[in-house]
């Protein structure tokens, strides 16, 4: 029986209801392959996001249930509804890295905007003893599960239970994920069309397995020679030597690079005329740097696997370290994830070696392997948009994480697809009218970084302005028909972290230009430009 049969059922099995029910009869739903675990009213108060942060929720019913679509399926659902003052809308939202718990704080986010919302672990626990991804060896069922089935079956029950609390279906249907959260929002515009009216993708994953052939490429080229390594304590001066190439290419000397692809930093440059210092790279360390700017190319074809990082954000927070380069004796960030999905989910080999890494045969088979299932980079929107539905994708320029690159490449590859495959349900309207990206300067993985890296895009800031919050644009855009012609980022100065700052983010292709006059830090000093040839 397929999802949408499983859907018809659930929804036939629940009685047309006309008022809210009591939350504990909940726990009282049959719905099909579905062990409802438990529903409980919670009063208002504090819950913990973070072992250093807590937020106040309002009152609300929290179902919590099983999803057991197959045999080795054990999908975890949690959904939360407000007791009251429900805005009539429900949002999914997504996980990080390889999920493994539910995304509480997110789901607690959502709510406080009054939203009914629901998230999932994508059918498996975190911390497997064989590693991230040990969950995998031996289940096929599992990675797929990972890969797509848990967040269409967390879509169909979360909107069975909504209505059963509520006596009514969500008027409008939202998704908000980044990282992972990000892959898997492309991924129910793609495979689940019509699951979701709107949907936020910010630094998709979306080439899950090219994405991690990528980390063990700068692993190679940082460890396979122990003189290739680059310590932290020379990440400053690579920034210094970027920033002085390229900072002022949009018209504005303010630390940050507006489009790093105008940049033409050459590693060279850095490179040690006597004693090694800080301040200057050796020869293997400078070829290491132009591998991780260049991305990994199969060695048979020459054609590009993945693309590489950006210059000009090297010694950011939460930037190069720990994503790219981590202290001593210590892994990156990017080790684990690279390992543990070559090691676990593609080789199942929890002792492989990312020595052995072949950038042609190897990256083929996990494309074959997983990232079938995987990877969310079908540029095939059309029934999406024949849906009416709006997606919003948001990507920083300093994520050392998955690379901001591959953002503009999708989006490319999508208008491609379009220009060869015109849809003509779409009315000769262009991809912009349903599908908007964002590229954010100096901001890292999510969110962080430095400029102006906050819209919206940790859920609670500038509620309610559509200009500065991802989340009211997608609801206007959605719901009023009124699309984002930019958002405007806040943050501080790069160069002067007391100092506040405002920035446009243009849609692309347009990018931010100085204007020649006013403060660097405000908004009104920029204006949103085709990128100069």
């Amino acid at each position: 029986m397929s999802s949408r049969h499983f859907l018809l059922v659930a929804i036939l099995s629940i009685p047309a209801l006309r008022a809210q029910q009591s939350c504990d009869k909940l726990s009282s739903l049959n719905l099909p392959r579905v062990q409802v675990t438990s529903a409980e009213a919670a009063p208002a108060g504090k819950i913990q996001t973070n072992p250093s942060t807590s937020i106040e929720v309002p009152a609300r019913c929290v179902v919590k249930l099983i999803s057991r679509p197959t045999s080795d399926s054990e999908i975890k659902i949690e959904i939360w509804m407000p007791a009251e003052k429900w805005n009539g809308r429900y949002m999914q939202v997504g996980n990080g890295g390889w999920a493994g718990a539910i995304p509480v704080p997110s789901i607690a986010t959502a709510m406080l905007r009054g939203y009914a919302a629901a998230g999932t672990d994508d059918g498996h626990a975190g911390n497997h003893p064989d590693g991230p991804a040990g969950w995998a060896i031996g289940h096929p069922e599992k990675l797929i599960d990972f890969g797509y089935r848990a967040l269409h079956q967390t879509n169909i029950q979360a909107k069975a239970i909504i209505r059963a609390f509520y006596g009514k279906d969500p008027a409008q249907n939202y998704f908000f994920g980044c990282s992972d959260g990000g892959r898997e929002a492309l991924m129910e515009a793609q495979r689940y069309p019509e699951d979701f009216n709107g949907i936020i993708a910010g630094a998709p994953a979306n080439q899950w397995s090219y994405h991690f052939a990528g980390f063990v490429w700068n692993e190679q080229a940082l460890l396979n020679d122990p003189g290739s390594r680059i310590p932290p304590n020379k990440l400053p001066a690579v920034q210094k030597a970027a920033l002085a190439a390229c900072d002022a290419n949009d018209g504005a000397k303010d630390g940050l690079i507006e489009d790093p692809r105008t940049c033409k930093f050459d590693p060279a440059v850095m490179a040690c005329q006597g004693d090694e210092t800080a301040e200057c790279l050796t020869p293997k360390q400078v070829v290491a740097l132009k591998k991780i700017y260049d991305g990994p190319k199969n060695p048979r074809t020459g054609k590009q696997i993945y693309p590489g990082y950006p210059p000009g954000h090297e010694a950011l927070p939460a930037a190069w370290v720990p994503w790219i380069i981590a202290p001593e004796q210590e892994k990156s960030i990017q080790i684990a994830f690279g390992n543990s999905f070559f090691g676990q989910a593609v080789f199942e080999n929890p002792k492989w070696d990312f020595r052995t890494l072949d950038f042609d045969t190897d990256v083929a088979y996990a494309y074959e392997k997983a990232g079938v299932v995987l990877n969310s980079d079908s540029p095939d929107l059309r029934s999406f948009r024949a849906r009416g539905g709006k997606l919003i994708q948001y990507h920083g320029w300093a994520d050392a994480a998955i690379s901001p690159f591959g953002s503009i490449d999708y989006y490319e590859k999508v208008l491609k697809f379009f220009q060869k495959y015109p849809d003509p349900r779409g009315g000769g309207k262009p991809v912009s009218d349903f599908y908007r990206l964002f590229m954010v300067p100096g901001m890292g993985h999510c969110a962080g970084g430095a400029g102006p890296n906050s819209f919206g895009n940790a859920g609670l800031q500038f509620y309610g302005d559509p200009n500065r919050d991802v989340v009211t644009a997608l609801e206007q855009w959605v719901e009023k028909g009124v699309a984002p012609e930019q958002l405007v980022g806040t943050g501080k100065s790069a160069l002067d972290s007391a100092k506040p700052l405002t920035r446009p983010l243009c849609v692309y292709p347009q990018v931010a230009r100085y204007d020649g006059s006013g403060d660097p830090a405000n908004a009104a000093s920029f204006r949103c430009a085709l990128p100069q040839q």
